[in-house]
């Protein structure tokens, strides 16, 4: 019988950390080639791992809610039609712990265990011989004793074995667990991928001192450009938005200040030729994601349009590859689709140097210089703000690429 195969997480992973979301197979079950047979979540993405080879999934290493490093193994498959291994028990379904809720706190816990839909201290198998402590601690933590090995007299399980399986315990609850609501308040347990956004967010603001400049840009000629390709551009099946004029100006905008386009890593910087420029995407409650538009300086308005649109769209369905969110340079932020004016700072992402934030834009009454003589006007306008790491950005390079890109953006050809 020909070797068992590996199923490992991918090595070049975009994200903070990797979490097994779900198996897509059980143990025992039949395998094809390139079929997928587990999904893997970061804060960015949740991507499919395939199999490798044809056969029979003999074991799973990493159970669902286990972090998963790059090159981590995950499981391993049998040769087609080899005997699978024995399924492993069922993980039990942990108990929500939230010391900042007492709803989490007070809800029980319910086990996958057989015959036994919830346990109780006195339900244990009387052969186990389990102190009323250690039967207890089990509850409280979710654990199966059987098959657990004991360090106690006799090969008895003491309070020390099931700290240990606790603390080693990779499972986790495979689906979201459900808000509970208690004396007017509501807990919403946080699922994987707000975890992750949290930790990279959190990680972001403790290592880079993050500074925020804000100019003003007059969209007069962007939306009179857009009004008149609006049309062309739907005929050729492509949506003109305004974000895709905001990712060519800011591709112009690397031309000036390059630094900006850059990644800070603890003993260099890197700065890059190819704008690679991230645009996050609001996934409802949960969360948000960033797509990559590759080489933008390459690249015509309508073929930007193209991709954003495409991106946008596979994004809202969860259906991005690791590649769609891959090897970011840059990045923007357009909070003013929802309504707000500044935002301040818009937190960097990590190891990126900078993310541009654009607002509202509205009708606003402004001073311009008309044969020599000043007039008043109302002109649609936004506030941009450029949030940069100021350990890679100095202020004026900041000012400089948030001249050229206003620049660009009010002086498009009509």
């Amino acid at each position: 019988m020909s070797a068992p195969t590996d199923i490992r997480a991918p090595i070049e992973q975009e994200g903070t950390k990797a979490v097994v979301r779900k198996w897509l197979k059980k143990v025992g079950d039949a395998v094809r080639v390139d079929e997928p047979v587990v999904e893997l979540e970061t804060d960015k993405v949740a991507v499919e791992v395939a199999a490798e080879a044809a056969g029979v999934l003999a074991e799973i290493v990493l159970d669902a809610g286990a972090d998963a490093e790059p090159g981590a193994l995950l499981g391993r498959l049998s040769s087609e039609g080899a005997k699978a291994a024995p399924a492993k028990a069922a993980p039990a379904k942990a108990a929500l712990e939230s010391p900042a809720t007492a709803a989490l706190a007070a809800a029980e816990p319910s086990f996958d265990w057989p015959s036994h839909p919830k346990r109780s201290i006195a339900s244990f198998d009387p052969a186990l011989r389990l102190s009323p402590s250690v039967r207890r601690l089990l509850i409280e933590e979710g654990l199966d004793p059987t098959g657990m090995k004991g360090t106690g007299r006799d090969g008895r399980l003491t309070r020390a074995d099931v700290e240990a399986a606790a603390k080693s315990r990779s499972a986790r609850p495979s689906a979201p667990a459900k808000p509970v609501s208690s004396g007017g308040v509501t807990a919403i347990p946080h699922d994987s991928m707000r975890r992750r956004i949290a930790e990279h967010m959190v990680h972001s603001m403790t290592v880079a001192p993050h500074v925020t400049a804000v100019f003003e840009a007059d969209f007069s000629r962007i939306m009179a450009h857009r009004r008149a390709h609006k049309a062309e551009f739907e005929r050729q099946g492509v949506n003109l938005t305004y974000t895709a004029y905001l990712i060519a100006a800011s591709a112009e905008a690397m031309k000036v200040s390059p630094n900006v386009n850059s990644r800070w890593f603890d003993d260099r910087l890197e700065v890059y030729e190819d704008a690679n420029i991230g645009l996050g995407v609001a996934l409802g409650d949960q969360g948000l994601i960033v797509p990559v538009i590759q080489k933008a300086q390459t690249l015509s308005l309508l073929e930007i349009a193209r991709q954003l649109g495409d991106l946008t769209e596979r994004a809202r369905l969860h259906k991005l590859t690791p590649a769609d969110v891959k090897g970011g340079t840059f990045s923007i932020s357009n909070h003013g689709v929802s309504g707000s004016l500044v935002a301040a700072p818009i937190i960097i992402n990590q190891p990126q140097s900078a993310i541009l934030g654009v607002g509202k834009l509205e009708k606003r009454v402004v001073v311009r210089e008309v044969d020599g003589v000043d007039t008043i006007q109302v002109r649609p306008m936004a506030y941009v703000s450029l949030t940069i790491d100021h350990r890679a950005i100095d202020g004026h390079q900041t000012n400089a690429w948030l001249t050229r890109f206003v620049e660009v953006l009010e002086g498009w050809e009509v």
